[in-house]
């Protein structure tokens, strides 16, 4: 007899509760607002169309409450264009072939067909058979019934998207900030480390360890650039945007600079980890390398502080003022050698031209 195969293992249980729940909640003023959209779209709807129980309407506005205003109208737009597209479509079936149950069937496919031949969003391919269901199944009993659908879902999304935008617009500027000063700050520790990898012999552990930390600044990066743009895309369509375009521009322009420097960091630790050797630490080319690292990790950080006092509201102060040393450049110069040590050509050799760009890319 073959034995049973195993049974799968059993998912645990805060597993399946984490599957449900989020890691942080959704701030309170979305709640407020979506709460103030529901009951606006709903006594709108009775007032405008006299109907005693407005259900689409307070979906429309629950569903088109978003982080963004922008986001508010795209789905908004969706939620309308597929509500009219099912109603439009039920309509016609209606009209060529009666109130037949297999209609519905029929109809279910025409309209997720209609909705692939014309690209619809996913969101607005969902409106479409739902909407057309809906009409054929409780229209033929309520004969102003699609008519209804498409007035309450019109007046429920300008409401929600009025909501949205009229009561304190979301613009998510702090995250964007917060994830491209981080990316500044784990550039420079990979440099700092590099250039402590350099100035004294170290073991495989350390130099693996040096190596995962420069590659992890690629999530970072991308975690910031997704920030940046949650950020530009809160700022659309949000009547706040004026006053806050240009905090963000200056996060928008200082991560390209710093997406370029994660790429030689990376490209410069992998150099060091595959051509390491302990008998570095008493070369003094390498270690006039070395400490030009330093040197560039000190501007990293100091490239994002003058990003920060140059904003807005923080006194304006332009990236070249100084008022010490430690608010002064170090990468005043590039390492120059004539004559590198043959031992260590081809590491002496990367690591300056990866100096010289990462200086460049520094001081623009």
């Amino acid at each position: 007899m073959r034995p049973l195969p195993p049974r799968p293992p059993r998912l645990p249980g805060g597993a399946v509760v984490s599957r449900i729940r989020q890691s942080k909640r959704t701030p309170l003023l979305q709640v407020v607002k979506t709460s103030v959209a529901v009951i606006a779209a709903w006594f709108a709807s009775i007032a405008l169309l006299q109907q005693p129980l407005p259900i689409f309407a307070a979906i429309a506005a629950l569903l088109v409450v978003l982080p963004s205003v922008n986001q508010s109208f795209v789905r908004g737009l969706e939620r309308s264009v597929g509500v009219m597209a099912g109603v439009l479509i039920a309509y016609a079936a209606g009209v060529l072939f009666g109130d037949s149950t297999w209609i519905v069937l029929v109809i279910v496919v025409v309209s997720l067909l209609v909705a692939w031949a014309f690209r619809l969003t996913p969101s607005s391919a969902n409106q479409v058979p739902i909407s057309a269901m809906l009409v054929l199944a409780i229209g033929a009993q309520t004969p102003d019934y699609a008519l209804d659908r498409v007035l309450e879902t019109i007046i429920g999304a300008a409401i929600a998207l009025a909501v949205n935008a009229l009561i304190v617009p979301p613009v998510l500027l702090a995250p964007a900030h917060l994830a491209v000063g981080r990316l500044a700050r784990d550039i420079a520790a990979v440099l700092d480390e590099t250039a402590a990898v350099l100035a004294e012999p170290v073991d495989a552990d350390r130099l693996a360890a040096g190596l995962e930390n420069a590659r992890a600044l690629r999530a970072t990066q991308a975690r910031a650039s997704s920030a940046v743009t949650a950020g530009v895309e809160s700022l659309q369509l949000n009547p706040r945007a004026s006053r806050n375009r240009s905090v963000l521009e200056a996060d928008g322009d200082l991560l390209d600079r710093l997406t370029v420097l994660v790429n030689r960091v990376v490209g410069m630790v992998r150099s060091v980890h595959d051509n390491y050797d302990p008998a570095l630490a008493d070369d003094p080319v390498v270690q006039s390398i070395a400490e030009d690292l330093r040197r560039a990790a000190h501007d990293v950080r100091l490239l994002a502080r003058t990003t920060e006092e140059a904003r807005p509201g923080t006194g304006g102060r332009p990236a070249s003022w100084a008022s010490s040393p430690e608010d002064s450049p170090a990468l005043t110069a590039p390492v120059q050698v004539m004559l590198p040590d043959p031992d260590n050509w081809v590491l002496v050799g990367s690591l300056l031209e990866d100096l010289r760009r990462v200086r460049e890319e520094i001081i623009g």
